[in-house]
């Protein structure tokens, strides 16, 4: 888009998805901030594409509560939405639980391995203090655990909804401690299902999921015109 140096070229076959991809998580790491003015022209030539693919993956962005597409006028960034947060946020709480549960009771944990070499990599992330390959770590320990029980599907569906949570969670994320204590949370998860105690991890993904939406009140104070009023 204006302003950037490169502009990478979208294959032509499936331009919507990768412009939707591309867009949304330019959105959710805050890049696009809340209330941004997006222009379908200046999009479609930054990615060397027609508008039809923009004007496609931006509904799709509508639908997910990511953008506000007003007709015949303009098309902004969505504000972040409290309530669609704590929505999402208590449908992955409720995913996140049972998953816990059976993979605790699971005899076979070798199931466990890629949640462990995720969370091997975000600890040697953080060391480097490269947030944005955290957040993009974070998530995936979350979707490892979900394949491993079974509900990937889940996780995709909670994916798609997931847009202003992450964008709380992204505003929270550098944060003095918080990486640190993600470290922990998923350490205690990982630790606590290998050792088959379901209760103990139990606890431990409702206490780590509880932790994005007990700041909102902070967070709204230093970012004020970034809420829906």
């Amino acid at each position: 888009m204006p302003g950037e140096t490169a502009s990478p070229r979208i294959k032509r076959a499936s331009a919507s998805d990768q412009i939707h991809a591309a867009l949304r998580a330019r959105i959710v790491s805050l890049d696009l901030e809340p209330g941004r003015n997006l222009s379908r022209q200046e999009i479609a030539a930054y990615y060397g594409v027609s508008q039809t693919p923009v004007r496609d993956a931006m509904l799709r962005l509508e639908e997910e509560g990511l953008l506000v597409i007003f007709p015949q006028s303009k098309t902004e960034v969505s504000m972040i939405d409290v309530e669609q947060a704590r929505e999402t946020q208590f449908l992955r709480l409720s995913v996140e639980l049972e998953v816990a549960r059976r993979l605790s009771e699971r005899a076979d944990k070798t199931v466990l391995a890629t949640a462990a070499r995720v969370l091997s990599l975000q600890k040697a992330t953080l060391a480097e203090n490269d947030l944005e390959r955290f957040a993009q770590l974070d998530r995936l320990f979350h979707q490892s655990l979900c394949e491993a029980a079974g509900v990937s599907n889940l996780w995709e569906l909670i994916g798609s909804r997931s847009g202003h949570i992450d964008r709380l969670r992204n505003l929270t994320l550098p944060d003095p401690g918080k990486p640190a204590s993600i470290i922990h949370y998923h350490s205690l998860i990982l630790d606590s299902i290998a050792a088959g105690d379901a209760p103990a991890a139990e606890a431990a993904v409702r206490a780590h999921l509880s932790g994005t939406l007990s700041q909102i009140e902070e967070v709204k104070a230093r970012h004020p015109d970034y809420f829906r009023s």
